[in-house]
C-alpha cells in the first residue's frame, strides 16, 4: 500500500503536486517537420513516484492512487533504481481488450474489494515521459527529444517488468495516421508533441486527435432543461441482439431556436415505455439525482450523432447531432453500428 509521500521528493527538487502536461483538442493530425506522435490509450493518466523504499502514484487530479492499484505499487517498488519520476496511463487488460470498466470498479471504497480485483483483473502501466531519471535529474526543461532517451534508457536499465511498457512513438505522419484510424477501442486516438517541446506541468502543450465516429440512434426519450418547459436533451437508443431498445446515451446540441418546434414534436410522440430494455434511471454508475426525470417517447425518430468513444456499450460523452434520418428505419439502428 501506497505510504505517504508528501516530503519524500523535497519541494525544491520536483514536488509530487507537480501537474502532468495537457493536451488540446484538435480536429486534424498537425504536419510537419518536428512533430512526434503517440496514441492515447484508454486508461487513466497518472505520475507515477519513487524515491527509496516510498512510491507512490497520483492522477490528474493530483489524488493518490495507490490505495486502489497496490499491484501497482509492489511493480514500482520492486524496480531496481532507486528514484525516478514518469508520466504514462494505468490501463487493465481484459480477454485482449483494454477495459476502461474495470479500472472505473477499481475506485471502490472497500479495501477487501480493492484486493481482490487487483489479483482478478491486475493494472499496467503505459509510460510516454519521464520527469526525473534515476540519478535525480529533474529533466522538465529538457527537449522531448532528451526526455524520450532518458526514458528508452531507464527501460533498458532498470529492469522493468512486465507490468510496464513503454508506449510506442513515431515521427512519421503516415504512421500515426494509421493509429488514428484504428482508434476507439485500445486507444483513444493520437496525442502530437513537439520534439524541441519541454516539459510543461498543467499546460495543455500537446495536442489531441480522436477519431470521430457516427451512429444512427433511437431517440427513445428526452429531458427538459432545469427550470423550463423546453426540451434540454435527447435520449438515445440502440436495439440488441433479443430486439430490446437499450438507452446509449444522450445529445445536448440543440439550439435555442430549435428547442420550442422540437419540444413540440416531441411532446405529440410521447408514450411509455421509451427504451424497452436497459433506460434511463437503471442501476448504474451513471445514475445522477436527475437519471429518473425524463420522458418516453414512441420509437419513430432516428438522428445520427458524432460520438468519440464506447464504454460498457453506452457513449462515453455527450455525443453531437449531425442529421435527423427520416429515411432510416428505428429498428435498424443496433448496435453492431459501435462494436
Amino acid at each position: 500500500m501506497a505510504k505517504k509521500t508528501e516530503a519524500m521528493i523535497p519541494p525544491s527538487v520536483l514536488s509530487i503536486e507537480i501537474e502532468p502536461m495537457e493536451a488540446r483538442l484538435a480536429e486534424a493530425l498537425p504536419e510537419g517537420e518536428g512533430w512526434s506522435y503517440e496514441q492515447k490509450w484508454d486508461g487513466f493518466r497518472c505520475l507515477a513516484f519513487k524515491n527509496g523504499s516510498e512510491v507512490d502514484i497520483r492522477a490528474k487530479s493530483g489524488k493518490p492512487l495507490g490505495r486502489y492499484f497496490p499491484e501497482v505499487i509492489a511493480f514500482l517498488t520492486a524496480i531496481d533504481t532507486a528514484r525516478f519520476v514518469i508520466d504514462g496511463e494505468l490501463v487493465i487488460d481484459l480477454d485482449g481488450k483494454l477495459s476502461f470498466d474495470a479500472l472505473q470498479m477499481r475506485l471502490h471504497p472497500a479495501e477487501s474489494r480493492i484486493k481482490k480485483l487487483s489479483k482478478e483483473t491486475p493494472a499496467r502501466l503505459t509510460v510516454f515521459d519521464m520527469l526525473m531519471d534515476s540519478d535525480g535529474n529533474v529533466l522538465l526543461d529538457r527537449p522531448l527529444s532528451e526526455r524520450r532517451l532518458a526514458l528508452e534508457a531507464f527501460a533498458g536499465t532498470a529492469g522493468l517488468p512486465k507490468e510496464i511498457q513503454l508506449s510506442p512513438t513515431t515521427v512519421d505522419l503516415a504512421q500515426a495516421t494509421k493509429w488514428l484510424s484504428g482508434s476507439g477501442g485500445d486507444t483513444d486516438g493520437v496525442v502530437c508533441k513537439r520534439l524541441t517541446d519541454p516539459y510543461q506541468p498543467g499546460e495543455r502543450a500537446m495536442v489531441k486527435v480522436k477519431r470521430i465516429r457516427t451512429a444512427d440512434c433511437v431517440v427513445g426519450g428526452f429531458r427538459y432543461e432545469s427550470d423550463s418547459k423546453l426540451v434540454g436533451s435527447l435520449l438515445l437508443g440502440l436495439y440488441d441482439e433479443e430486439g430490446k431498445l437499450d438507452h446509449v446515451g444522450f445529445t445536448s446540441g440543440i439550439s435555442d431556436s430549435e428547442r420550442p418546434e422540437m419540444t413540440a414534436k416531441l411532446e405529440a410522440l410521447q408514450h411509455a415505455p421509451g427504451f424497452t430494455g436497459k433506460a434511463p434511471g437503471g442501476t448504474s454508475r451513471w445514475s445522477t439525482a436527475r437519471s429518473s426525470e425524463w420522458v418516453p417517447l414512441e420509437p419513430e425518430l432516428v438522428v445520427e450523432v458524432k460520438f468519440d468513444q464506447v464504454t460498457g456499450r453506452r457513449f462515453r460523452h455527450g455525443t453531437r447531432i449531425i442529421r435527423w434520418r427520416p429515411d432510416k428505419k428505428p429498428s435498424q439502428c443496433k448496435f453492431e453500428q459501435i462494436e
